[in-house]
């Protein structure tokens, strides 16, 4: 499954100042500048208070005119880069497989991958 389609698959939640999950993203009647939209998933992993830095963060960097404002460190959302089951290209076997890769499933800084 490519990226982009995980990422539309992901249910996406806007964020109010008070921490509270509003609805959808794409809901914020203030469309200059919009509530923080965050996967679902992670909203809910989130504190009340947590939640609400972010989208504090958002909206008064959004007040000065910035479009994109980066999550506060504990709601960023973390991908494979970060952590996790990665495919990666190795080269194989030499006498067996000289002239093509293999890939190999291993979790990234495991001493055993």
């Amino acid at each position: 499954m490519g990226q982009l389609k995980q990422w539309r698959d992901q249910q996406w939640v806007r964020i109010g100042t008070d921490g509270k999950i509003k609805g959808p993203c794409g809901t914020s009647k203030d469309k200059k500048n919009p509530d923080r939209c965050l996967p679902k998933a992670k909203a809910q992993s989130l504190s009340q208070s947590e939640r609400a830095t972010t989208a504090r963060k958002k909206k008064k960097a959004g007040a000065t005119g910035q479009q994109v404002v980066s999550n506060t460190p504990k709601a960023k959302v973390k991908t494979a880069k970060v952590g996790g089951m990665i495919r990666e290209n190795h080269k194989g076997c030499g006498a067996v497989m000289g002239n093509r890769r293999k890939k190999t499933l291993y979790v990234r800084g495991s001493k055993n991958g």
